[in-house]
């Protein structure tokens, strides 16, 4: 395993971000900002895109490749007896749920934003082959973090499927208000229960924590808030 990519802001509980797309955090910077009054927000970049290593080869990617990775950044950040609060969006979705499959002792709460674990939908692999074809037209140029996620994290983050139970408390599915209707937002359902996540909503659609940086990290916290201990150390 390459070294892992990251960067660290604001201080509090221990706060892991990971990106969707490539896991370039393009954009994430004004979400960043106000997580970073309540919590250590660690953000994640598991391919080093935005690390100086946009341009180099990229291998096929596994969510256990981004899981891993994150873990390795838990082990660096982290003291011996803490865990964190981890977020991950779209195919960060994915990496945390495995991450949490993996390694739910470090982990205090997972939320994963709208994770494209469509094969979990009936004629899933027909969803799944839609939701491909769909991203791949749409896409303008051969360069760049979003045709790295196109030809290298696309389609196997895609044919994942959770195959584990969360512990009470542990881990919540979230969908955006506007895509209610939409087949990211079905997902979530299912991958919540599937795991036996709990399940909410956040502002905006499948990018809602670019669109809607103040009221996405406000719910985020809110979320957090009302699943944590008693007395846990977040302010406002």
């Amino acid at each position: 395993m390459t070294e892992p990519h990251y960067d660290v802001t604001g201080s509090g509980p221990v706060l892991l971000v990971v990106p969707g797309g490539a896991g370039h955090p393009m954009g994430l910077g004004p979400v960043t900002e106000r997580l970073a009054e309540r919590f250590t927000v660690v953000t994640y970049d598991p391919l080093g895109l935005a690390h100086g290593r946009l341009g180099s080869p990229v291998a096929d990617q596994r969510p256990a490749d981004w899981s891993e990775g994150a873990h390795a950044v838990l082990e660096e950040v982290l003291a011996a007896d803490e865990s964190a609060y981890v977020l991950g969006t779209s195919s960060g979705g994915i990496a945390v749920l495995d991450l949490l499959a993996r390694h739910p002792g470090r982990l205090r709460h997972v939320v994963a934003h709208e994770p494209p674990c469509v094969t979990l939908l009936p004629d899933g692999a027909g969803q799944r082959a839609r939701l491909i074809e769909g991203l791949r037209a749409g896409q303008t140029s051969a360069e760049g973090p979003m045709a790295v996620f196109l030809a290298h994290v696309l389609e196997p983050f895609t044919s994942y499927a959770p195959a584990f139970t969360a512990s009470p408390g542990r881990l919540t599915l979230a969908a955006g208000t506007d895509s209610r209707g939409q087949v990211l937002y079905d997902t979530a359902v299912s991958v919540a229960e599937r795991t036996g996540g709990a399940f909410t909503e956040f502002p905006g659609g499948h990018l809602g924590a670019l669109e809607h940086p103040v009221a996405f990290a406000d719910r985020l916290a809110e979320t957090l808030i009302q699943v944590d201990a008693p007395g846990a150390p977040l302010t406002t």
